[in-house]
């Protein structure tokens, strides 16, 4: 009898700690609606996606964001198909080496083919992957137009952009020269059949990603709260001597506080000269007396991101020229922040806005020749600029997916993050903010970071978390 509670308990207890076989990221209904969206535009033909391999050495499964844009499911090399004729979602799950059983067996959960992975993730089938060939011949053999992402995946710390070029670069290398796994792909469909016509599915999938539904404009507003409070922290911890990397540190307590599963891109965390570099990441820098500091850095949370950027002075006070750079700088960026329409095309709002940079530079009392000319420099560069776009979007990656349309519309998302520099002097001052389009106008998901120089000095006179955390020992 003993021996039988005990095991009665070990199951009990082993099912506390598993993880559930599907996420709850998004309910059930959501990746339907999305796929039924899709399914309506490709009409009598099939889409087929590869969900991401599994990943070499003790590294997280992070799904592809196609893949998991259409389904949620996080299961390496699964396979995705729509039926646009059936209106049919199967997915195929691999169950080789290394396959169901085994992750099972290592993770605590693996979803499984039938009926329980069909209720949990709302598709109509869910079978073992030897199936998929069966399936997609006989596609083929009825001519059926086939889909499927030319581009490369996509997963955590990078954007379409960083995957292209990558593929890119390892295609045109003479000493390497792979294909990227979605061109292997590509071709296995080709050889299907001398008739079979393979269509590119990323430009429909980007249409559909570039519009945000309410639950995933829930899901950036969380990462740009869990943004905002991790650079705060850098800004309470922040004083000379301490180094660039130092800052990140507390960014990523608040990043794992609060359930991100990591980072959205590299830090990039700049002091003294360095901020004069967009993407300078090295992070090794000794924070000096005197210096501004640049802190851009947000969470990958649940598959979506946000993208922040503040600047604020290693010691806490602003010097006379700091505050002087800082401050045209910030009106004329409050300028570009304050034109924005909804309706509206950016170049229109380019134009609006220089209209009004021109007021504030006429009544700016400038003391220093070298921030007149850099900030000159700003205004006629957004003068001259025959641009369409004030930013990058975000989504499910950090620059996500273009706009589809000339007009900034309801539940599109992007960040503004305009840079002024001294390059002389190898200084830059760079802010970002996230920009939420509604109904009526836009709403700015980041302004509660501190930006003016009074709340910046105000926050950096707070403990930081270490200070809190003697505290408390004590």
């Amino acid at each position: 009898m003993r021996t039988y509670l005990a095991l009665v308990w070990l199951l009990f207890s082993s099912n506390l700690v598993a993880q559930p076989v599907f996420n709850s990221i998004f309910p059930p209904e959501e990746y339907a609606a999305r796929r039924a969206k899709l399914m309506a535009q490709i009409g009598d033909s099939v889409a087929i996606l590869q969900g991401t391999t599994e990943r070499p050495g003790e590294q997280p499964l992070r799904q592809s964001n196609q893949f998991f844009y259409l389904c949620g499911v996080i299961e390496p090399r699964a396979l995705l198909v729509l039926d646009g004729k059936t209106k049919r979602a199967t997915l195929y799950l691999f169950s080789g080496a290394g396959g169901i059983e085994r992750r099972e067996r290592m993770f605590g959960s693996a979803l499984k083919p039938g009926d329980l992975a069909v209720k949990a993730t709302g598709l109509d089938a869910v079978l073992a992957r030897e199936e998929f060939a069966k399936a997609v011949e006989a596609f083929a053999r009825e001519g059926r137009t086939l889909y499927t992402p030319f581009r490369a995946e996509v997963l955590g710390n990078a954007s379409a952009s960083d995957a292209a070029a990558h593929d890119k670069a390892t295609k045109d290398d003479p000493w390497d020269g792979r294909p990227s796994r979605e061109e292997a792909f590509l071709q296995k469909l080709k050889a299907l059949g001398p008739s079979v016509n393979v269509q590119n599915l990323d430009p429909l999938l980007d249409a559909m990603r570039a519009f945000k539904s309410p639950r995933e404009i829930a899901l950036i507003r969380e990462a740009t709260r869990i943004t905002g409070l991790a650079i705060m922290e850098a800004m309470r911890a922040a004083r000379p001597g301490l180094y660039e990397y130092e800052l990140q540190a507390p960014a990523e307590y608040v990043f794992k506080k609060y359930g991100a599963q990591g980072a959205a891109y590299f830090a990039l965390i700049a002091t003294g000269q360095n901020t004069l570099y967009s993407h300078y990441h090295f992070n090794t820098a000794k924070l000096q007396d005197g210096d501004m500091v640049q802190f851009d850095y947000a969470p990958d949370y649940k598959y979506y991101v946000s993208d922040v950027t503040r600047v604020f002075p290693a010691n806490g006070k602003f010097t006379p020229r700091q505050r002087e750079f800082y401050t045209i700088y910030l009106r004329l960026y409050q300028a570009l922040l304050t034109s924005i329409k909804v309706h509206t095309a950016p170049r229109d709002i380019i134009k609006e806005a220089v209209v009004k940079m021109d007021a504030i530079m006429a009544a700016f009392k400038f003391n220093d020749a070298k921030i007149k000319e850099a900030a000159t420099r700003f205004v006629e560069r957004y003068r001259t600029s025959r641009a369409n776009s004030l930013g990058h979007t975000i989504g499910l990656e950090v620059h996500d997916v273009r706009l589809p349309t000339e007009t900034l519309e309801p539940g599109q998302l992007f960040t503004i993050e305009p840079a002024m520099t001294i390059p002389d002097e190898h200084l830059g001052i760079r802010l970002e903010d996230v920009i939420l389009m509604t109904e009526t106008g836009y709403e700015n998901m980041s302004a509660f970071v501190p930006v003016e120089i009074a709340a910046i000095e105000k926050l950096m006179t707070e403990p930081g978390l270490s200070e809190r955390g003697a505290k408390t020992k004590k």
